[in-house]
């Protein structure tokens, strides 16, 4: 069977949580209209074997180099299918979802990037790191054409859009910048989760890599700008006065989303380095 989609899934030291979402991709009935490719970046682990257990469904690519953005453009040197869509390796996401994108990508009129709705799974984390998420869930970027944090999948129109993936941190920031409000669309019927950090030190140094991110995208290659700073804020604190039971969460968000963009600020201004390249808490008990 020809496949409907390629589906690219960058994979860096990823054994632990890898098998978890390739069971639930390969284990659907539906599984033979994706075309699978695993690019196993730069890994001292077993993350190749783990892509490799599953056979024909699934082809391996593995480079030398530890880099997304690498691996990204691996997988679409690999890939031969448009829709496309591009996975996180520790994300949980199913077939019928990857199909419901590729259904809005191939519309007439259609989307050229979309996303399904993104769950933030905080079991396990500590009660500052839930309160967080509380407050995140209501703000603009998270209700407005969220594309990305994991999953975000490109009609060949979209994946035209752009030529070589760009050396920067945040390929999902990047991708959704690329479009208007009305070319993107996150499909609220279908979702995929996440896991949070575990503690509130692993979600702050996080949240510090991924606003580090953003500040260093290219302006020259932004077309949809957010509103303003004090709009958005506004729409928020507007949203959670009506919710009482929100008051303290906000207090803590307020903390855990300005203090990340602070440092991040600082880290750029003094070409910095950040000491950590992703958060293990949410891998320790994948």
């Amino acid at each position: 069977m020809t496949p409907r989609m390629s589906v690219v899934i960058p994979a860096h030291d990823e054994a632990a949580v890898l098998g978890r979402l390739l069971d639930a991709l390969t284990g659907d009935p539906r599984a033979a209209e994706l075309e699978l490719v695993v690019v196993a970046n730069g890994c001292t682990d077993a993350t190749a074997d783990v892509a490799r257990a599953y056979g024909a469904s699934v082809t391996v690519v593995e480079i030398a180099r530890a880099s997304k953005i690498a691996a990204l453009e691996a997988g679409d040197e690999e890939a031969s299918a448009f829709p496309r869509a591009y996975v996180d390796a520790d994300v949980l996401v199913d077939v019928p979802t990857l199909l419901a994108l590729a259904d809005e990508l191939e519309r007439p009129g259609g989307a050229l990037v979309a996303s399904p709705r993104l769950e933030v799974d905080t079991d396990g984390a500590s009660w500052l790191v839930r309160q967080h998420y509380r407050v995140w869930a209501l703000t603009d970027y998270r209700r407005a054409g969220h594309i990305g944090s994991g999953v975000y999948a490109l009609s060949s129109a979209g994946r035209a859009r752009f030529g070589r993936w760009p050396d920067v941190i945040a390929d999902d920031r990047f991708v959704q910048q690329l479009f208007l409000p009305e070319e993107r669309r996150t499909l609220d019927a279908h979702e995929f989760s996440v896991r949070s950090a575990r503690t509130i030190g692993s979600h702050l140094r996080r949240s510090t890599r991924i606003a580090r991110g953003n500040l260093e995208l290219p302006d020259e290659v932004q077309r949809a700008t957010d509103a303003p700073t004090g709009a958005r804020a506004t729409n928020l604190v507007r949203r959670v006065a009506a919710r009482p039971r929100l008051w303290p969460a906000f207090g803590v968000y307020a903390l855990t989303s300005t203090l990340p963009k602070a440092r991040a600020r600082r880290l750029v201004a003094e070409r910095g380095e950040a000491e950590w390249a992703r958060d293990q808490t949410s891998r320790a008990t994948a």
